[in-house]
This record gives C-alpha cells, sequence and structure tokens, in this order.
C-alpha cells in the first residue's frame, strides 16, 4: 500500500509576506517624509529628497510585487496542488528493485487521489463534489513501481479543449515558448516535464490532451491504446475515446513509465519493418514538410535502411476500408459537396466526445455557468438516436481494423502531430475554423481508431517547438515505445541538421553521439559483422561509460568471436551498472560456462530466475549446470 502525506502550497503566505514588505517600505516613506518636513518645511531644496524616497519607495514595491508573481509561478502555473505519495520499502535483496525507483511525477487533476477532491478544471466542481475515497489505480500502481508523486497539475477546464488555457486558474507558462499556448488539455502535466519539475506527468488523451501539449512544450507524449490502461477513478470526459497517457523528458523514462502501467512481461525489442509516411496529412502542415519528413526519412535510412520506407495517402486508404463513412458522409453534406476524408473522422471524433460528454455530466452542467464555448458546442450538438451512435462505433471499429491492416504487427505510421506551431495565447487563431479543422483532422486518426500515438519533439522552428508522432496499430503500445528509444538519438541529430545544417554537429551532445554509436552497433550485430560491431559499441562506450546497455552490448559481440574474458568483464560492468540487467546476467552465465567456470555460471542463471521467474533460457541452463555441480 501507498504511505499518503500531504504537502499543500500556500500563495496566501507571498501574499501576506509581500503586504509586510510593502507596508513596511511604506512606513519608513512616511517616516522619512515627516522627518524632511519638521526640519526642512521652509526650504523647497529639501522637497525634491521626499520624491527622490517616495520614487525609492514605490520601485521598491514594485521590484516585491515582481518578486511575489515569481515566487509564484516558479513552477511556470503547472501545479494545483501540492501533495505526497510516497512508494513503499525497496524488497530485500536478491529482489530486484522497483522499476521506477527514484522517478517523481504529478498528475494531472483528473485522477482521483484518497483525501483529495479531483478538481476537473473548475472550482465549481470542486465546490460540488466530495473527496475521493479511494486513489485511482493508474496512480497506484506508479507508486508502488517506486514512483514518488508530488502533485496535481492543471487541465483546461473540464478537460475539454486543447488549447492549455483556462480562465478559473492561471494558465501554464509554455517554458519553450512563453508568449504561446501550452496545448492541452492536460497543460500543467507537460509544463512540469517541461521544466523537468518531475521525472514524468500523467494525463488522458481524448481529442489531443496529451498529444498536443507534449509538442506545444517539447516533450514526449505517449497516448497507449483505448482500453490497454484501466480509466477507474478518472473523471470520465469521452468514454469512447479517453486514454491514459503521459509525459517524459527522455525515451528510457517514456518506456518505463509504460512497461509499469501496461504491465508488460519481458521481451525482446523489435524493430520497424515499415515506416509510413502519411503524405495528405503532411499537406495539413503550415511550416515547411520537409522540416519533419526529412528529419523522419534520413533517421530510419541511417538506422533501418531505406527499404523500409514507404509512403501512403491515408484518405483513399480509409475510403476503401472504412465504408461506414460514406454513409456518415451523405447525412452530414450536401450532395454537391465533398467533404475530405480526414475531416469526416473528425467530425466522427468530435460527435462522440460531446454527446458521450453530456451523456456523462449534463445534469451538473444545467447547474453552474461553463465556458461558452464548451456549452455552445456540447448544447449545439444534435441529439443522436441510436442508429446514429451505433453507426459511429462501427466507424470506430473500421478506422482499428483500417489501421491493423496498413501497419500489421510491425509497422509505423508517421503524421505530424499538430499542423502549426503553438498559436500565441489570446490569438484568434486557436478558435478559427482553418485551425479546428486541420487539428482534429490530425488527431482524430488515433482518437478514432484507439490506436497508440506517440508525440517526439524535433527541436524548434522560428523558436518555437514542432514535433512529429508516431502511430501503431492497436495494442501495439510496447512496439511503439522500443522504436521510440530506438531512433529517438538519430531523430534528435538529424533535426539539428535539417534545422541548421552549420551548427547541428555543434549541438549534439556526447550521450546523444553515443546512442547513435550503440544504434549503428546494433544494425553491424544484426548483419553478422561483429568486430565492427564490437568497435562502434567501444566508441559509445568511450562517449558515456555509465551506461550498461553499451557494455552489455558488446558482450554479446565478444561471445560471438570467442572473445570469452572480454564478454565476462563486460557484463560485470553492466551488472554493477544496472543491478537487475537480466541479459548481462546470462550471457555472463554462457561466458563463465564456456570457459568452465560451471559454479560461477549457474549463479548468474539462477540470479536471473530471481528477476524472470519465467525466462526458459535460464531455467533451461540452471537446470543443465546441475550435473557439473
Amino acid at each position: 500500500m501507498c504511505d499518503y502525506a500531504f504537502l499543500c502550497s500556500q500563495p496566501s503566505f507571498f501574499q501576506q509576506k509581500t503586504q509586510f514588505h510593502i507596508l513596511g517600505s511604506l512606513s519608513l516613506i512616511f517616516k522619512s517624509s515627516k522627518a524632511v518636513g519638521r526640519k526642512t518645511s521652509s526650504m523647497a531644496s529639501q522637497a525634491a529628497n521626499l520624491w527622490v524616497l517616495l520614487g525609492l519607495g514605490l520601485a521598491g514595491i514594485l521590484m516585491i510585487t515582481k518578486k511575489l508573481q515569481k515566487t509564484v509561478r516558479e513552477d511556470f502555473g503547472a501545479f494545483i496542488d501540492k501533495l505526497l505519495l510516497l512508494p513503499p520499502p525497496q524488497p530485500a535483496p536478491p529482489k530486484a528493485p522497483h522499476p521506477l525507483t527514484g522517478l517523481t511525477f504529478a498528475l494531472s487533476d483528473l485522477f482521483d487521489i484518497t483525501g483529495y477532491v479531483t478538481g476537473f478544471g473548475h472550482p465549481d466542481w470542486v465546490r460540488t463534489h466530495e473527496a475521493a475515497s479511494s486513489t485511482c489505480p493508474v496512480v497506484s500502481t506508479l507508486v508502488e513501481g517506486g514512483a514518488t508523486c508530488v502533485g496535481k497539475t492543471v487541465v483546461d477546464e473540464l478537460a475539454f479543449s486543447i488549447s492549455g488555457e483556462n480562465k478559473h486558474y492561471d494558465s501554464p507558462t509554455n517554458p519553450a515558448a512563453p508568449a504561446r499556448i501550452p496545448g492541452g488539455a492536460c497543460s500543467g502535466a507537460a509544463v512540469a516535464v517541461a521544466t523537468k519539475a518531475v521525472d514524468f506527468a500523467l494525463g488522458i488523451d481524448t481529442v489531443g490532451g496529451v498529444r498536443v501539449p507534449a509538442g506545444y512544450c517539447g516533450v514526449l507524449g505517449f497516448k497507449s491504446s483505448h482500453g490497454a490502461i484501466s480509466n477507474t477513478g478518472i473523471i470520465p470526459v469521452s468514454s469512447s475515446l479517453d486514454s491514459v497517457g503521459w509525459f517524459a523528458h527522455d525515451p528510457s523514462t517514456l518506456r518505463r513509465v509504460g512497461h509499469v502501467l501496461l504491465q508488460l512481461p519481458f521481451a525482446t525489442q523489435r524493430n520497424p519493418r515499415q515506416i509510413i509516411l502519411a503524405d495528405d496529412c503532411f499537406q495539413l502542415l503550415k511550416i515547411p514538410v520537409d522540416r519533419i519528413t526529412q528529419v523522419v526519412i534520413k533517421s530510419a535510412e541511417k538506422l533501418f535502411g531505406r527499404q523500409l520506407l514507404k509512403h501512403q495517402n491515408l484518405e483513399n486508404h480509409f475510403e476503401t476500408k472504412v465504408p461506414s463513412l460514406k454513409e456518415f458522409a451523405r447525412t452530414k453534406a450536401d450532395a454537391n459537396t465533398k467533404v475530405p476524408t480526414l475531416r469526416l473522422l473528425a467530425n466522427v471524433m468530435q460527435l462522440l466526445q460531446r454527446h458521450e460528454f453530456l451523456h456523462n455530466h449534463g445534469d451538473w452542467i444545467n447547474t453552474v455557468t461553463i465556458d461558452p464555448v464548451i456549452s455552445s458546442q456540447v448544447r449545439e450538438n444534435p441529439e443522436l438516436t441510436s442508429e446514429e451512435i451505433e453507426n459511429l462505433n462501427l466507424i470506430r471499429n473500421e478506422t482499428r481494423v483500417a489501421i491493423g491492416l496498413l501497419l500489421k504487427d510491425d509497422g509505423i505510421l508517421v503524421v505530424p502531430t499538430m499542423p502549426s506551431v503553438p498559436p500565441k495565447l489570446g490569438s484568434k487563431e486557436i478558435t478559427s475554423e482553418d485551425y479546428q479543422n486541420r487539428a482534429s483532422s490530425l488527431l482524430s486518426i488515433a482518437s478514432i481508431s484507439g490506436c497508440c500515438q506517440v508525440t517526439v519533439p524535433l527541436g524548434h522552428h522560428e523558436k518555437c517547438p514542432v514535433s512529429v508522432s508516431f502511430i501503431a496499430r492497436h495494442g501495439g503500445d510496447r512496439f511503439l515505445l522500443d522504436t521510440v528509444q530506438t531512433m529517438y538519438a538519430s531523430l534528435q541529430e538529424n533535426s539539428s541538421i535539417v534545422a541548421d545544417p552549420k551548427s547541428s554537429k555543434k549541438t549534439i551532445t556526447q550521450e546523444e553521439s553515443a546512442e547513435i554509436a550503440k544504434e549503428k552497433g546494433n544494425q553491424a550485430f544484426k548483419e553478422k559483422q561483429w568486430q565492427k560491431a564490437i568497435g562502434l559499441y567501444s566508441e559509445a562506450i568511450k562517449l558515456s561509460d555509465k551506461n550498461a546497455t553499451y557494455y552489455n552490448n558488446r558482450a554479446a559481440a565478444y561471445l560471438e568471436v570467442g572473445g570469452f574474458l572480454q564478454a565476462e568483464e563486460d557484463c560485470t560492468k553492466a551488472i554493477t551498472l544496472d543491478k537487475k540487467n537480466v541479459k548481462a546476467y546470462l550471457r555472463r552465465g554462457t561466458a563463465r560456462e564456456i570457459k568452465g567456470d560451471y559454479k560461477g555460471a549457474i549463479e548468474d542463471f539462477r540470479y536471473a530466475l530471481v528477476l524472470e521467474p519465467n525466462n526458459k533460457r535460464a531455467a533451461l541452463s540452471a537446470e543443465r549446470l546441475k550435473l557439473f555441480q
């Protein structure tokens, strides 16, 4: 069970403190002015001194006020509540430590926490609802997995929009572009990760609630397959579309969190066998198409070869594979008007969102005042008949099948996350029909199909964050996480090259260069170029010698060329850096067995079984070596 404690932020404390300083400053000014008046009431020259004192006092007040604003918004307005949920104690050896040990996280104000009212982005919701009597299972899973929860973050009003602005609370500031919107609905969670206040953060993605703010704030954002993670203990927006999602700084953390939430067993990491660029989706971009596509193409060619790259017109694919959309089009458009297929898909998404939102919260909405834009969208939404709802759900199912047929088990669909850089705060662009149509067309693909999607940052364009999104089939979450892990460093390298060829090499960190060398080593290993792989892994180790994976991979290559002593040494180093590295124990056991160190080998295989009780290789090896004891 989780240990619960709270640490509430107190904005009033800062206000009281500032009032004290201001009053003190004013008192000092008035005392000074009286003293001056008593001594020099007849001297006009001293009056100037009084004005100097008053000016200095007012300047001090302004400085203090600015300091207050800085103090209150030191988290960029991301948090609405500070709290502390502590993980359980670590298990005693030889059991492995909790998988998320050392990580901190925040959660959007949609997830229940025992003793707290879940706010839903509206003060009237807080006023009219009781504190939660239990904690959301998703949150409990993360805490029990070793992570520490430090607070709740701001969401859009009723988690309904994708702008990231909320009139009831100070909207979070986009740290990557302060004059631009952070994106929503889970704006605070994205900002908390972008400012490195936490290692990762939880959100809900209905029509882009995780994907949009991730792209706009320049962090990784993962929308899981619909239904892959339980929504129990989470306020629903649209049950047919809501998917648990999370933000992270780096692909390793993103993947670690995913493995815990999705409860994934051990499996060998897989690379994609086809990477499909949706050409018609990239035509919706308002920034140069090559700024995104060339980054993906160059990375894919370097890591996997040009043969994996394909191009697809997604609208043509849906027109043939989603027949129910044609019937929907006939009921929603004039006979002489052809509506683009992706726009139709976006309409389906919006109808479902609004219908199910009203079904979930309609009675409550009638008792309070909500944002006029949300109110008009929900109330003006036509009442759907049971036949219409059935057809919308049929479109959902057919779209999921269509994506599955296109991608199969080993394909990645590449689309823009959003059509443009983040709009400016308060601009009309956010509510414009063109912006809404382009954005919803892109976001509807994964929302309607229920497929998993990840937003990957690709640096900046005109000083604003840009990103790309990868989509895998429904249920392909592990494969998508693996793909991001494999491609991330290369994507960042090529993003720098495409954005600024002259300065790109200067901006690559040693860690990124090491990751690139490792991926090249993996490719050489797959091609059975063992010595080349050893050289590339050695290059990665030289650049970053604290990464267990690099030693472990080099050990695998050494085993192939008969370098058993070197393999053993590399595995020992990998285990020193990562005590739960199962592959390192297996490879060291293999090296020791071949060397004749049967006692050491059986110890390694048995410890691998402690970490992974169902590991067949470890079990068979340990059983075989009993003969030599």
